[in-house]
């Protein structure tokens, strides 16, 4: 397969997994392997596509982010949902510095791991789905602090590949008393700053991979999961108010348990 058509495949797998409980991380990453992708390169393409879907939650929310960036001089309201979001990003910046070495060089590496988490976080997000405690919030932008501090905590988890950045965030926001629309978009926003600093980190670790041709594939990747993943937070909101997280539960399941049995017949 040329690279170019491989860069839409991954960007189109990135945009349509990224802000659904089915970790995206996971699958770029079995789809990289089954496409035969090997090397730095494309390791790095992985993490700087994530930035594409990341600026369609941007793009979606504009007005109402742009309302509190211009109101946190005035506003207590704008400051409140800033420092949330604030206090829930911080986790991942401390351990993802402090591991983040490890987890690409190791956990990456790793498709049993991803299949496991996989398949492990599929059947958690099956009972959480049936049995989270009655919601306390349903507005995203009025969590308390602490209800943050540990959705942001819960998003720790989502450094092992195959956990799911979104899916963490959503059990830990369920668990904590957040309803389930609520949760998802919680989850949209605290995207933004995880993945800006996850994508800033690595283009500087990696700026030495980083060439013409590189490039010109990281747009491609690029622009492929900004749309697709416009269309994905388009629909998922109604979607999970109406039906839950049940499906994408049955769905991690089927492609953690189906890559577990590829692994073991492939040995």
């Amino acid at each position: 397969m040329p690279d170019w058509l491989s860069a839409i495949v991954l960007g189109l797998v990135e945009g349509l997994t990224e802000f659904i409980p089915v970790s995206s991380t996971g699958h770029l990453l079995l789809a990289k392997t089954a496409l035969g992708l090997q090397g730095p390169t494309w390791d790095t393409f992985v993490v700087l596509i994530q930035l594409g879907a990341i600026l369609a939650v941007v793009a979606l929310y504009f007005q109402r982010l742009w309302s509190v960036l211009v109101g946190l001089p005035t506003s207590a309201e704008a400051r409140r949902f800033a420092l949330s979001i604030l206090i829930a990003f911080l986790p991942a910046v401390v351990l993802g510095l402090a591991l983040h070495d490890f987890i690409k060089a190791v956990l990456f590496e790793s498709p049993a791991v991803i299949c496991w988490s996989l398949l492990i976080g599929g059947v958690v997000l099956l009972v959480i789905d049936r049995f989270a405690p009655e919601p306390r919030y349903k507005d995203s932008m009025k969590y308390p602090w602490l209800t943050s501090l540990g959705i942001g905590v819960f998003q720790c988890l989502s450094m092992v590949p195959g956990v799911s950045r979104s899916g963490s965030t959503i059990v830990g926001a369920l668990l904590l008393g957040g309803d389930k629309r609520s949760a998802a978009e919680f989850s949209f926003f605290l995207a933004i700053p995880t993945m800006v600093a996850a994508f800033a980190y690595d283009l500087y670790k990696s700026r030495d991979l980083i060439n013409m041709d590189s490039a010109g594939l990281i747009a491609i990747g690029f622009v492929v999961s900004f749309l697709s993943g416009l269309v994905v937070i388009k629909t998922m909101l109604a979607f999970v108010a109406k039906r839950g997280y049940g499906l994408f539960g049955w769905w991690r399941i089927i492609v953690g348990g189906g890559g577990l049995l590829l692994l073991t017949f492939a040995h």
